[in-house]
């Protein structure tokens, strides 16, 4: 699991370390594993450290302070290291550590000739830290700009400047760092998307941050958290122990999202799946998959809502499986017909404009501030929530921090994944899995499998691939 932690969570934890250890030796953990970092990629990139020339975009508190003394250590092993000051202002103790080693200040027009002309194999970005907004402008920007698809290795300190360290943010213009090393615990923009993508590849530096779990920001699932909850049979399981889905999907005008769903469902690893919608969809879906059954029965999860369209019985249909007291994914059309009452045993599977509708907000809202779209539904109806894109957060009522499923690649952002995905979930549901935990796993699973297959799949062509991946999630299991 990888936990994030909001700008004051983290604020006060080093405020409690520093307490204990002192300022300067906090700084100088932060430092040595900056400086380990990029001496490891410059070894990786030219061979040595020795000759490497470094450029520290130096800004104006510790962030910049972090540049510095590592800065300082990489002169120490044969670096020649140069410094741009954001402003005036600078820590006073990092600068003169890096004006003994022989570093050198060069002012604007300097660092952006010598950018242009690519004379530094690195450049650390230190300007902001968790105490940057998004976007950059004046000098900074020009910076950042220059530095764009240059053949300098660029290194953020904490997280990139430009980048809004306790939302997925980021401004028009931020620092194009191919590396973040973060310290303590990781921020809420790192693992999420647009920001978590503009970091490059993000190494965390314990520097004895006294940080609990339950005052993180946000949860994200990685493989072993996967593993461990995907349900396997046991040596007696039958079909019934593995769970019966009852899926209500698909309509005349929208036949093949009844077929996307129970491709999803079926092949997550059901032991049964009962069709109960639209009479053309379920000949389609019975040509493709004629282990599925037709005739009502036995459930233990439902899935209602993909390619309903204006079905008149939406509202009926929904109140009579809530009635049952089972589980049950909402999904697409399902959640424009939702009851007013606490739906405890309800998983809801909307994308940014469903989730708008529901909260009645405009799907700007929901995208500025995903985290508290998520939980402010999820208190609302009483369910939990699933909301799908490019990071799928997760929220149940009364809990924190919101979780995020294992990231994937942009390609299953196409019409009909949310489909497969929601047979996917009820799959798990079935299968016993809490609510949380199924759309987790759902999640997780078909953004791991897009990560192992990658290409423009259809949906339907990606669940194919599910039982492999499932299958090697065995040797991931504690």
């Amino acid at each position: 699991m990888r936990y994030a932690y909001s700008t004051p969570a983290i604020r006060a934890a080093e405020e409690r370390a520093m307490a204990e250890v002192g300022d300067g030796a906090l700084m100088q953990r932060a430092a040595a594993g900056l400086a380990a970092v990029c001496g490891d990629r410059l070894r990786r990139r030219r061979g040595r450290v020795t000759g490497a020339r470094v450029l520290v975009v130096t800004g104006p508190g510790n962030n910049g302070g972090d540049g510095l003394y590592a800065a300082s250590r990489l002169a120490r092993r044969g670096a020649q290291v140069f410094a741009w000051l954001v402003t005036e202002q600078v820590h006073g103790a990092a600068w003169r550590a890096f004006e003994r080693v022989g570093g050198r200040r060069l002012d604007t027009e300097q660092t952006l000739r010598r950018i242009a002309a690519g004379d530094f194999d690195q450049v650390i970005d230190a300007g902001f830290g968790i105490g940057g907004r998004a976007g950059l402008t004046g000098d900074l920007a020009r910076i950042a700009d220059a530095t764009r698809g240059g053949p300098a290795d660029v290194v953020a300190v904490d997280l990139p400047s430009g980048l809004d360290a306790d939302s997925a943010r980021a401004g028009e213009t931020c620092f194009p760092a191919v590396a973040t090393v973060t310290f303590g615990a990781r921020k809420p923009c790192l693992l999420s998307e647009p920001a978590r993508s503009l970091a490059g590849a993000v190494t965390l530096v314990d520097i004895g941050l006294p940080l609990d779990p339950g005052e993180a920001e946000l949860a994200q699932w990685e493989l072993p958290e996967l593993a461990a909850a995907w349900p396997y049979p046991g040596p007696t399981s039958d079909k019934y122990a593995r769970g019966v889905v009852g899926i209500d999907a698909g309509s005349a005008h929208y036949p093949g999202a009844g077929l996307l769903a129970v491709g999803g469902a079926v092949h997550a690893g059901p032991g049964m799946v009962r069709f109960l919608g639209d009479e053309r969809a379920g000949s389609i879906v019975v040509q493709r998959f004629p282990n599925v059954v037709t005739a009502a029965g036995r459930c233990q999860a439902y899935l209602l809502g993909p390619g309903w369209g204006d079905r008149d019985d939406a509202r009926t249909t929904i109140d009579s499986v809530l009635a049952t007291g089972l589980p049950v994914v909402l999904d697409a059309d399902a959640l424009r017909h939702l009851p007013q009452r606490r739906l405890e045993h309800a998983l809801l599977t909307p994308h940014a404009g469903e989730l708008a509708r529901l909260l009645e907000v405009d799907r700007d809202r929901v995208e500025a501030d995903p985290r508290w779209a998520v939980r402010t539904a999820a208190e609302r109806t009483g369910a939990t929530v699933l909301l799908k894109g490019a990071t799928q957060y997760v929220a149940r009522p009364g809990e924190n921090p919101v979780h995020t499923a294992i990231p994937g690649p942009a390609w299953t952002a196409q019409a009909g994944s949310g489909d497969t995905l929601a047979g996917v979930c009820a799959t798990l549901l079935a299968a016993g899995l809490a609510p949380r935990d199924a759309a987790l796993a759902g999640a997780s699973l078909q953004a791991y499998a897009a990560a192992q297959h990658p290409g423009p799949w259809p949906p339907q062509e990606l669940a194919e691939r599910f039982p492999a991946v499932i299958a090697s999630l065995s040797k991931e299991r504690p």
